[in-house]
């Protein structure tokens, strides 16, 4: 199995301090998703760091905000809920990167989306990857259970080394069939990173949303809540 880069969580390290786009509550028109997140965990596990975890409605996710009122972001087969005064900060590179010219072999898109608190120390990102590279199968993975279970997927999620406070699954309601997510929350080098993937077509899509440890007391309810807005579409 292969691991997902730690990039996707962390903040970035040239914090460009004049980025394009701030998205505050109620400036812009608000889409809303049509799908509805059941909050009830399908597999609920206790990991290490994670306290006693349960699978009733009430307690699956403890400290979450309702999202409706933030900004929705429409990426490539995803969307996913911006914070309130969090700024867009891709580059124009990222937006080029996947194409390809005259020929070249295309250069490996870094970020689908990317979002950072106005101090850059809170940054919420958003990676899609080939489910194969995640794990060598010649099938095409159509749920993230497909590629293991919660805890075996731990090792393609959570890096080594860090402190895993909870891992948990839940399901969205498409319009087909609900969709299975995985939850991790952990700690590392000094950060909180709370971070969800799901599964679509071959594809594995993975928000990160990350704060200095400091921090997570008073906003990681937000950032948490965020990183559970992500919907595979």
């Amino acid at each position: 199995m292969a691991a997902i880069p730690l990039l996707v969580c962390l903040p970035p390290r040239n914090p460009n301090p004049t980025s394009r786009f701030c998205f505050t509550t109620g400036s812009l028109c608000c889409c809303f998703s049509r799908r509805k997140v059941i909050l009830t965990a399908a597999v609920a596990v206790t990991l290490p760091g994670s306290g006693k975890a349960s699978s009733s409605a009430k307690t699956a996710f403890d400290g979450i905000s309702n999202t409706k009122s933030w900004f929705q972001f429409y990426g490539d087969g995803f969307s996913i809920r911006v914070p309130p005064l969090f700024e867009d900060i891709m580059e124009p590179e990222d937006f080029s990167a996947g194409q390809t010219f005259y020929g070249d072999k295309a250069k490996p898109k870094t970020f689908a989306a990317r979002f950072a608190s106005l101090d850059r120390s809170e940054v919420l990102s958003v990676m899609i990857r080939p489910s194969n590279q995640l794990k060598i199968t010649f099938l095409e993975a159509k749920d993230i259970t497909d590629i293991g279970s919660l805890k075996e997927s731990s090792k393609i999620f959570v890096p080594g080394g860090a402190k895993l406070y909870s891992a948990r699954s839940y399901k969205v309601k498409d319009d087909e069939m609900p969709r299975t997510y995985y939850f991790y929350e952990f700690g590392l080098e000094g950060q909180h990173v709370a971070l969800a993937a799901g599964i679509s077509s071959g594809k594995a899509y993975v928000a990160g949303a990350a704060a200095p440890q400091a921090k997570w007391e008073d906003d990681g309810v937000v950032l948490r809540s965020a990183a559970l807005s992500l919907t595979v579409l």
